[in-house]
């Protein structure tokens, strides 16, 4: 049946062109029109992917208004498990088709609360079911069909699996029963297979746990059949979205907004959080310990960043907006209780020094003003100025404008949602502190402050970016006094998940028949493919082109065990370039080039106390990989060499200072050119001298910092370092 552009739901349903735009209705146009041509199911779905908080569940309803016209007569609508997230999907379905409902064209239920006797009159009309995937839920849509309403069998059926990647991919692991099959797959499946004409499309920002997955296996004796998108289609994204490349890539840009969103955090300032610990923290000291200094300081910068925008509001003629910070650091309920108290008693010191310690509390004021202010004035925005923002800010602590809210529990959240799905703003600033009922599905509003700590044993990288509530259409003015605290590896690990996320979302949208390439080290140290599946519970490194790996966040060992290795490698370095213009790069074997790196390893000593880490022996795997890669054979076992000196970069970025480790010591202007214009065909080592004076924050004495750079034609390959046997 061909698409009915002119029927009785699309038109109307997309007749905002604000909402709508035309690359909107082009990606719902096109999935209905492969929803229409192309068989699917659970086992191979089509595939609606978007990025977190980018419009999915406008572009889906979209899709269910135009498959209606085009002969679909049911839609089912399948959420993530909660009462919560459920409730807001039927509020949300019920409020955009609210003038079908009107003129009785459409019946729209929650499939626990379906009334007894459903007429046929009502039956004949469009429906849309809401159901969580949950096995009470599955069990009573199949019964629906089967039992209660037969009739239905026989019409056309749209399954939208939303937040697919969710309860929706094949296995999992337990702890009780280790990898098993997933029901709910099963459920949504046998649903599939009662209906005479249905098709499936499932919903996510975060597929990774369905296009990441094993060609086949057998789980305990049962053979596995992977979910494989039969098509993809790529939600179009709003210039005013803010997603994970401003966080990690626009980031390392200077003189930029993004440059002063990311602010470590240590893991003791992670530690002291997990739970009381009196000789460590005393929680009346909150105000003045050092303990909590990373603690006091975001909520400082909230405070003072809130105060800040609403002055600029009132300077704009705009209404007063409030503003969230978001507190997630530990899933277990007692860590967030201690959380609560430690917030509470800040905001409560805070509160106090109004009138008993003013000029302390006027200093931390101006230190989180000067923070601010840096980015706002490259932002080029009216900044007010310092003692109109104290003033706002002394008056907000004096009338209580800071609201603290534990949020774990699924009634918690259930109670304190808006009527769009988002946690209400009841005070100018709201702080709320939880775990993992807060991902996937529920908004802040106004997000200016982000204070994440999750380390699992496993980064998922599927969980792990749902996390990231602070993605999503931002005023550029709310990202001048947004910041995120997290330590450093976690921010390592969500880099790497981001650089993931674009390689993969490239090659589906470039070629999505394309296989991506999954490689390990064998036990006897050999790269060879590994299975994909084991990349979800891998640290992984993502090679793309141009992409670079470097070691960051480290001091130089002592001078006595330094300068002997550094006089070593100048002289291999002389040597070989005597041959050389020593301005340009130079071809060498992959045995210099790895012999350099095994060279400077030890004299280089990361922050590990900080978070800092780099994977020596996978930036060499890395190396020969890209190596080995080169189209041309003449070529494979090669790598460029480029050489710089004499350079004196700050061990800490000269605009933040400690604990901000410099982060570039090449340049795209310079280093990063000649990088573009040579390696093509194999990466390439820059090996860059630094004077390492005490001055700039090293030890005084010389080292190389080296930077791996791949070459323009590797194929987007995704490394694990460590797999499971």
């Amino acid at each position: 049946m061909p698409l009915n552009l002119s029927g009785d739901f699309y038109p109307a349903f997309t007749d905002n062109a604000v909402i709508y735009g035309q690359a909107d209705r082009a990606c719902i146009q096109q999935t209905v029109e492969r929803l229409l041509s192309v068989e699917t199911s659970a086992a191979q779905p089509g595939m609606l992917l978007g990025k977190i908080q980018s419009g999915k569940t406008k572009t889906f309803l979209g899709v269910i208004a135009l498959a209606f016209d085009s002969g679909f007569d049911i839609a089912v609508i399948l959420t993530k498990g909660t009462k919560a997230l459920a409730r807001q999907t039927l509020e949300r379905v019920r409020r955009d088709f609210a003038r079908f409902t009107v003129d009785d064209k459409l019946q729209i239920h929650d499939i626990m609360t379906i009334p007894s006797g459903l007429t046929p009159w009502e039956l004949n009309q469009k429906l849309i079911f809401v159901a969580k995937k949950q096995t009470d839920n599955l069990d009573r849509l199949a019964k629906l069909f089967r039992e209660t309403y037969p009739q239905l069998i026989g019409k056309r059926v749209l399954i939208i699996d939303d937040e697919a990647d969710y309860a929706s991919i094949g296995f999992k692991s337990t702890k009780e029963e280790g990898i098993v099959i997933n029901k709910t797959t099963r459920q949504i499946e046998g649903l599939r297979q009662i209906l005479a004409k249905s098709a499936f499309l499932q919903v996510t920002a975060t597929p990774y746990s369905l296009y990441l997955q094993p060609q086949d296996m057998v789980v305990n004796g049962v053979e596995f059949r992977p979910v494989r998108p039969a098509f993809t289609e790529l939600v179009p994204v709003n210039d005013r979205y803010i997603g994970s490349d401003y966080y990690f890539d626009r980031s390392q840009e200077d003189n930029t907004v993004a440059s002063f969103v990311f602010r470590p955090l240590t893991l003791d300032d992670l530690e002291i959080l997990r739970q009381e610990d009196r000789r460590r923290f005393r929680i009346e000291d909150c105000l003045t310990s050092d303990a909590i200094s990373s603690l006091r300081r975001a909520i400082c910068n909230f405070v003072v960043g809130g105060c800040l925008r609403r002055l600029q509001d009132g300077q704009a003629g705009q209404p007063l907006r409030k503003f969230s910070f978001l507190f997630h650091t530990e899933s277990a309920k007692a860590a967030h209780a201690w959380q609560e108290r430690v917030v509470t008693a800040l905001n409560q010191k805070l509160m106090e020094a109004v009138s008993d310690q003013p000029e302390l509390l006027r200093q931390l004021l101006t230190e989180s003003y000067n923070d601010l202010a840096n980015s706002v004035r490259v932002l080029d925005r009216y900044l007010p100025p310092l003692d109109a923002v104290i003033y706002q800010a002394f008056a907000a602590l004096r009338e209580g404008w800071l609201m603290i809210t534990k949020v774990n529990s699924e009634q918690q959240v259930e109670e304190l949602l808006d009527r769009e799905g988002q946690l209400r703003l009841r005070t100018p600033l709201n702080i709320f502190i939880g775990g993992q009922i807060l991902d996937r599905g529920i908004t802040l509003a106004n997000l200016i402050g982000f204070f994440y700590g999750r380390r699992p044993q496993i980064y998922q990288q599927d969980t792990v970016l749902q996390h990231s509530r602070m993605f999503g259409f931002r005023p550029i003015e709310d990202l001048a006094v947004t910041r995120f605290y997290t330590e450093p590896t976690i921010h390592a690990a969500m880099r790497r998940m981001h650089e993931s996320d674009v390689a993969l979302r490239e090659t589906i949208q470039s070629n999505p028949d394309r296989a991506v390439v999954f490689i390990q080290r064998d036990p006897r140290g050999q790269i060879v493919p590994c299975s994909p599946n084991k990349i979800l519970i891998s640290n992984t490194t993502t090679l793309r082109p141009f992409k670079r790996i470097l070691p960051i966040g480290f001091q130089t060992d002592v001078k006595t065990r330094v300068q002997p290795v550094i006089r070593q490698v100048d002289t291999i370095l002389d040597q070989a370039l005597a041959r050389q213009d020593p301005t340009n790069p130079f071809e060498v074997s992959l045995a210099f080039a790895l012999d350099l790196l095994r060279r400077i390893e030890p004299t280089l000593i990361l922050e590990t106390d900080m978070g800092y880490e780099f994977d020596w022996e996978a930036a060499r795997a890395a190396l020969e990989y890209m190596s080995g890669r080169a189209s041309n054979p003449n070529h494979r076992g090669k790598v460029w060499c480029l050489v710089r000196r004499d350079r004196n970069l700050s061990r800490f970025q000269p605009a933040l200072g400690p604990p901000y480790f410099s982060d570039a010591p090449d340049t795209a202007q310079r280093e990063g050119a000649i990088a573009r214009r040579v390696a093509t065909e194999i990466p390439m080592l820059i090996m860059i001298r630094q004077n390492g004076t005490e001055e700039q924050g090293w030890k005084g004495t010389p080292f190389y910092w080296p930077v791996i750079m791949a070459q323009e034609t590797i194929p987007l390959s995704i490394f694990a370092h460590e797999t499971t046997p």
